[in-house]
């Protein structure tokens, strides 16, 4: 099993700005394991707790995601502008799956590997430490941070 770092204090500024994103963002929530990648437009994103920093994306039921996540124990967290069309409708529930979404995407991964899209004005790293089963159509993953990046990457188009 793979074991993440704690975000490195030294870093908690970049953590802080990032996450004045949430929760008024448009989110690509995307994670990877063992070759496969998957990314889904969030429902919702949040900020739970401060110390550590804890994160709360809510994700459709039954998404084609949730076994890459439970697997790596990981996501990543791709702040997008509402005026990104492509990236909204390429990552949709609708989306189709019988291609990986990010071959065709400039991506980069931060320490868990998940994929981050490089477009984004926010790039948020987390490991999964709880999932909430709700009686609802939506599932909670509560995530720590463990990276980000804030800017968007070069060659991020």
């Amino acid at each position: 099993m793979v074991e993440y770092l704690p975000l490195p204090e030294s870093r908690r500024s970049d953590a802080l700005v990032a996450l004045s994103y949430l929760p008024t963002g448009c989110f690509v929530i995307a994670s990877g394991f063992e070759g496969a990648r998957a990314g889904v437009v969030a429902r919702a994103a949040t900020v739970v707790a401060d110390e550590p920093l804890l994160i709360c994306v809510s994700l459709r039921r039954g998404h084609w995601i949730e076994p890459l996540i439970r697997d790596s124990r990981a996501f990543g967290i791709s702040v997008v502008d509402r005026d990104d069309k492509f990236s909204l409708k390429k990552f949709c529930d609708e989306a189709p799956r019988e291609q990986d979404p990010f071959d065709c995407t400039p991506w980069e991964s931060l320490q868990s590997q998940s994929p981050i899209l490089k477009r984004a004005a926010v790039g948020i790293d987390c490991e999964v430490v709880r999932r909430v089963d709700l009686e609802a159509d939506c599932s909670l993953i509560i995530g720590r941070v463990i990276d980000v990046r804030v800017g968007a990457s070069p060659n991020g188009k």
